[in-house]
């Protein structure tokens, strides 16, 4: 993690426009076809939410601008990120648990299965402060057709968020809402992210 000038990168006229736009969050919604992680989940007796969660990393991870991250004015730039779960704890309470991404499956949902049940046994958020953070909230009580998070300049971090998925026909679907800052990427890279997370998603 370091900070960067923003007038040296391709991100200095967003950083300019929309560094302190009083609602500088954007949010874009896709219904993804999840059918072939929903039977490998079934299949493998893996978790959904983790195969959504490596999903989300893999194809972020393709894209440059998910490196970057502005934060109280200041724009830094990432060496690697980490997924953000919400767990719920033994209390019966929340907390964050961050799971470092790794292109390889079957260390991550290593790491997924051991993280969240420390932190829903400890009841303590496990944070990775040196990596670039995305978000994600599985709402799976209820479907949703489009999730707006709130605005804090607590956490301009990328939010990818869903609800419970629904059947057509031999398919599953769940639209998936994806929320970023303008200066961190424009809508165009926000569209090609959703477009390779829904080809990790089928070529999986």
């Amino acid at each position: 993690m370091r900070e960067i000038n923003p007038k040296e990168t391709k991100r200095s006229n967003a950083f300019e426009l929309w560094m302190s736009s009083p609602m500088p969050m954007v949010t874009l919604t896709k219904t993804f076809d999840i059918t072939n992680i929903h039977r490998i989940s079934k299949k493998k007796n893996m978790k959904l939410n983790m195969l959504l969660c490596w999903c989300i990393g893999k194809a972020a991870s393709q894209i440059e601008e998910f490196y970057l991250l502005p934060v109280k004015d200041k724009l830094f730039e990432y060496d690697e990120f980490a997924i953000n779960v919400i767990v719920k704890n033994k209390r019966g309470g929340i907390n964050s648990c961050d799971i470092p991404y790794n292109d390889n499956l079957e260390t991550f949902n290593n790491d997924y299965k051991i993280l969240t049940q420390k932190t829903a046994d400890s009841c303590e958020s496990i944070f990775k402060e040196d990596s670039m953070i995305i978000g994600t909230s599985a709402m799976v009580a209820t479907e949703l057709e489009c999730i707006v998070n709130q605005f804090t300049d607590k956490f301009l971090n990328p939010m990818v968020m869903w609800g419970k998925y629904r059947k057509k026909w031999i398919k599953t679907l769940l639209p998936i809402s994806f929320q970023f800052h303008h200066v961190q990427m424009d809508g165009g890279d926000a569209a090609q992210f959703l477009e390779l997370l829904q080809k990790v998603i089928k070529g999986f």
